[in-house]
């Protein structure tokens, strides 16, 4: 298994014509949602800022026109579609994705780099907390347009239809998925057509192509160039999406996605505001919508609404799917994880993450008001993430496509240094809200921390305690104090050389011993999904117990009923309703001294109360299910 994980790259899969194109529709539809919507608030919130308050001249818009260009190229364009993405586990992608993908190779450094992938997942939840609040926020906000009357009410109603999203998540986007892509490709569409309507007015926009524009415009504009820079970032927000959800579609599909529709649209969209705002710099106001004529303002702010709910539906399954990894990984105490599809791979849903998701973005709208107000809290996040990326897809290039330092530091040294600049002109939004996802990441990076610290310092007490397994068979071997009883038990433990506290407590308490005994270890592999010939095997230890290792990848949802059953034949029969299966509930309290602080131990005892059940979380059918408790002090 290791050896496949640290291959350079995995070839993605081919794919036949009308395979290929559903998947391309469907990467506009998910994987685009975000950057997609960007046109509705980024080069308003770049202009203004760029005006700070003052007249909007010709030379800011070009200024912000060639950045806002050529940040789309340089970023998503040729970090992530041509470079990152090349940098894939088994197809997948992401931050959690790379961390695993280094944790064979980096050996003592590997530390750093779970530090670094822990935090670029922290950071990515303050961005899934934003982006439905000020996308849905900014399509709502068009109303205005339409008639003043409508303002009182724009608040209400984009709270309204966040609730509405949030609370039907447990269905599960199967049955509507299918129209994310062609609503997608009809906004993307649009987009580009009212900004080559506007775009012929005035071709003159057409000279930001030339980077010098933007430079300038940096260089003659001081705090306001850079507040604008930070603004202009907003462009590429969901940039980090191409590649977390690269395993859903494929890379060939983004990228073709990438090149043929989204990048000319929203250069066309883009383009088009600047050349609009040339001639009429009052309609700062909201540009996105004045590419359109009056009579079309109603039918485009319903479709702008339908496109913010599809960005932010991909944030959310977005967070859902992080989150299961980082269950997977050992980074957070288990959740409950519904399965919303029986026929697609990652739909799922988690019921805590959807609320507290939903109560925080319910705060930001009620807080903000208005996505002006939220853009000074966006960006600094994703920034963050990008930065952790790059550092990360170093060491990626080093280690797993071994290429020399002085090539890789030479191909990502100028990706890096674009995030820097980034990141400090968002610092500059810290005291304007951008405290916000800092504060949310900074707490899911104590909490990642804190649970993955105890687990450790739990794990090495339990094994300090426990006996070798085969010792322990040896000694009750011709034990005349302990009854058989037909049927088979199994045994879930972290260390399968040690005999489980769930079958030394069985044995201590009710004095049975079943017939067929069953050691199993449930193991997280650092690969996307594992194959089902690879799932399972088992070994014979004698002829009433037995060793069984079940695999799962950490995109997988485990399956330990399912798992057994894979064995069934090889030297072992399996029957649900004949097997019981033990496993140990420890409680958890905090130590007087602890191996850490007092918070953290407080912080990882109430994790470890509100942990999902080992039953639920392992599908082991609650009938079957029996619990040994067990408290440790940590």
């Amino acid at each position: 298994m290791s050896d496949a994980v640290i291959a350079p790259q995995t070839a993605t899969p081919s794919h036949r014509p009308s395979s290929f194109l559903t998947l391309s529709l469907g990467s506009i539809g998910i994987v685009y949602g975000d950057i997609g919507t960007s046109p509705l608030y980024a080069l308003k919130e770049s202009l203004t800022a760029a005006s700070a308050g003052g007249a909007l001249t010709s030379a800011m818009v070009l200024g912000v026109m060639s950045l806002v260009l050529w940040t789309l190229i340089v970023i998503v364009t040729l970090k992530y579609v041509l470079l990152i993405m090349r940098a894939d586990n088994h197809g997948e992608g992401g931050t959690l994705t790379l961390m695993a993908l280094l944790q064979h190779v980096m050996h003592r450094r590997f530390a750093a780099i779970s530090l670094l992938g822990m935090a670029g997942a922290a950071l990515f939840y303050g961005d899934a907390i934003i982006t439905p609040a000020i996308s849905v926020l900014s399509a709502v906000e068009g109303l205005k347009l339409v008639t003043p009357a409508f303002d009182p009410y724009i608040l209400p109603l984009a709270m309204a239809i966040l609730i509405g999203l949030f609370v039907v998540q447990f269905l599960g986007t199967a049955a509507v998925a299918a129209w994310f892509g062609p609503i997608m490709l009809l906004w993307f569409g649009v987009m580009a057509v009212g900004g080559i309507v506007n775009l012929a007015g005035d071709l003159s926009v057409l000279n930001a192509i030339n980077p010098l524009y933007g430079i300038d415009f940096l260089l003659h504009h001081g705090h306001a160039g850079l507040i604008a820079l930070g603004a202009v970032f907003l462009t590429v927000t969901g940039a980090e999406a191409l590649y977390a959800d690269m395993g859903h579609f494929g890379r060939k599909p983004i990228r073709v996605a990438w090149f043929i529709v989204v990048f000319p649209a929203l250069a066309l969209c883009y383009l088009g505001q600047g050349a609009m705002l040339l001639h009429h710099p009052e309609r700062l106001e909201n540009p996105f919508f004045f590419l359109f004529p009056e009579w079309a303002l109603l039918p485009m702010v319903g479709l702008a609404t339908a496109a913010t709910i599809i960005a932010s539906q991909a944030v959310i399954s977005g967070a859902y799917s992080l989150t299961q990894q980082a269950i997977q990984l050992g980074l957070l105490p288990r959740m409950e994880i519904r399965r919303t599809s029986e026929t697609e791979k990652g739909q799922i849903y988690l019921p805590r993450v959807n609320w507290l998701l939903l109560i925080a973005v319910l705060y930001l709208v009620f807080a903000f008001k208005s996505s002006s107000a939220l853009a000074s809290a966006y960006g600094i996040a994703v920034t963050g993430t990008m930065v952790i990326t790059s550092i990360m897809a170093y060491f990626v290039m080093r280690k797993c496509w071994h290429w020399s330092a002085a090539v890789a530091a030479l191909v990502i040294t100028p990706f890096i240094a674009v995030d820097l600049i980034f990141l400090m002109a968002n610092m500059l939004k810290i005291f304007e809200g951008g405290w916000i996802p800092l504060l949310i990441g900074g707490g899911l990076m104590a909490v990642m921390i804190t649970w993955r610290r105890g687990s450790k310092i739990v794990a090495r007490k339990t094994v300090r305690d426990e006996v070798d397994l085969n010792d322990f068979i040896a000694s009750i071997s011709g034990s005349s104090s302990i009854s058989r009883v037909r049927g088979v038990a199994v045994f879930l433990t972290g260390t399968p050389n040690s005999t489980p506290t769930s079958l030394m407590h069985n044995l201590k308490h009710n004095k049975v011993l079943h017939e067929k005994n069953v050691i199993l270890s449930v193991v997280t592999e650092d690969v996307p999904r594992v194959p089902e010939d690879e799932r399972s095997s088992i070994e014979i230890v004698n002829d009433r117990f037995s060793r069984m290792t079940l695999r799962f990848g950490y995109m997988e949802s485990p399956n330990v009923p399912k798992g057994i059953a894979a064995c069934q034949g090889r030297d072992f029969n399996f029957d649900i309703m004949n097997t019981s299966f033990f496993l140990s509930r420890r409680v958890i309290r905090p130590a007087t001294p602890s191996e850490m602080p007092r918070w953290q131990s407080l912080l990882f005892a109430n994790m470890a109360k509100w942990a999902d059940d080992a039953s639920l979380y392992f599908r082991i059918p609650t009938g079957r299910a029996v619990e040994v408790g067990m408290q440790i002090n940590a």
